[in-house]
């Protein structure tokens, strides 16, 4: 599906992705992520092909470990949780949710994890709609082109 694509497409697509992703490979190495400037989670540019357990909270690591070997052994393909983190800026706590998925071939091979973490407070405090058409700057123009119909007339 991305075979269409040019590296720097997918380089732009994956740094505007509206989550921070981290991947890991099948011998459980930090390969790449995004957005290392504006992270939750910052990391050095030394974490780059370290064991993933050097970088993850101690607190947690046990549970990170068993749910990465689930993922090797076809267990589990997902697991989701979420916490309060003191935001640097503002020292409110904001709600944090990280995703872990596993990353398979087509054949069902274990090849690496993404973990993906994104900011959900503003998410939960969002009631009713808004859709595009609801925003002032994208009022709706009429277009300077005229539909065509095509009615199917009997007889």
């Amino acid at each position: 599906m991305l075979d269409g694509m040019n590296d720097r497409i997918v380089q732009a697509m994956y740094e505007n992705l509206p989550i921070e992703v981290l991947i890991i490979d099948a011998n459980d190495e930090i390969i790449a992520w995004n957005k290392h400037e504006s992270r939750l989670f910052k990391r050095p540019m030394t974490a780059m092909g370290t064991d993933f357990r050097c970088y993850h909270p101690t607190d947690s690591c046990v549970q990170a470990e068993q749910v990465i070997q689930e993922m090797k052994q076809g267990i589990r393909d997902r697991a989701s949780f979420w916490f309060d983190l003191k935001s640097d800026v503002t020292s409110k706590k904001h709600k944090i949710m990280v995703e872990f998925v596993a990353l398979r071939d087509y054949d069902g091979h274990y090849l690496g994890c993404m973990q993906c973490t994104q900011d959900i407070d503003a998410l939960q405090h969002l009631q009713g709609e808004r859709r595009l058409s609801d925003d002032p700057k994208y009022e709706f123009i009429q277009p300077a082109w005229t539909p065509l119909i095509v009615a199917k007339v009997n007889g």
